[in-house]
């Protein structure tokens, strides 16, 4: 198990290069975006036909368990942080509502997939969005810049979720929001399930218990928890689905 843990963002890394080359979803038996193709399973998860609509082909993979922009509020002249922006579905609908005087930062720790983000951007000429590798463990944000962030199905893939929370913290502005979709446990996984590759990649092996989770968000100083949405996730009743808000006061 150890020495798991100690590759499991090789792991990640490797398996969502190869997705971002091939333009396939992680859709399977046990993945966070299951469904009968990438469009039909972002609008079961809560995304429009407008807002599938309103993104650069190949933008959206189908990576993600929930729609957190559906409760993001945000405002002209934001600055708007996704964690894990992938091909940069959510980066790119929140460069609609910031608008010029705003800003999108896209953070995702995969050559692949911020390379074809920035493809994205340039296709569908989004030029107030830009994507920095990195970790959203150790976030490249300066203190205090962000108003709000978004992240969705990506914390569950982080080995340290405590530090992700802590960053994300630092990096926003006081008065600042978070919006993420993840997933979470309702029971513990079998040693055996958290150390399935598969179940890793696809959003499970790597999820924690819902109450540990929140558990986090509050020793990192948030408040005003709120969890929005929660749906049943595949799995034999071990997982659940979630989109919740925070404050940073």
């Amino acid at each position: 198990m150890v020495e798991f843990m100690k590759n499991i963002k090789k792991i990640v890394r490797e398996r969502y290069g190869e997705i971002a080359q091939q333009g396939e979803s992680c859709c399977g038996g046990n993945s966070c975006c299951c469904g009968t193709g990438v469009d039909n399973s972002s609008k079961i998860i809560g995304y429009s036909d407008e807002q599938l609509n309103d993104v650069p082909k190949g933008a959206n993979l189908g990576l993600g368990c929930g729609n957190p922009l559906a409760i993001a509020s945000m405002k002209k002249g934001d600055v708007v942080l996704d964690l894990g922006s992938g091909a940069g579905i959510d980066a790119f609908l929140a460069s609609r509502k910031v608008g010029d005087k705003g800003r999108v930062i896209g953070v995702d720790m995969t050559d692949e997939m911020i390379e074809k983000a920035r493809r994205n951007a340039k296709k569908g000429n989004y030029f107030n969005v830009e994507f920095r590798k990195g970790d959203i463990e150790n976030l490249p944000v300066e203190n205090e810049s962000v108003d709000l962030i978004i992240s969705n199905c990506v914390i569950n893939l982080a080995p340290d979720k405590k530090k992700v929370f802590k960053e994300a913290y630092r990096v926003l502005k006081q008065g600042g929001k978070i919006v993420i979709s993840d997933i979470v446990l309702t029971r513990q996984l079998p040693k055996k399930m958290r150390e399935d590759k598969k179940l890793l990649t696809g959003c499970v092996g790597g999820a924690i218990i819902k109450q540990d989770y929140l558990n986090l968000l509050s020793a990192a100083g948030f408040s005003d928890i709120k969890i929005h949405k929660e749906t049943p996730f595949l799995l034999d009743g071990y997982g659940l689905s979630i989109t919740f808000s925070a404050i940073k006061k």
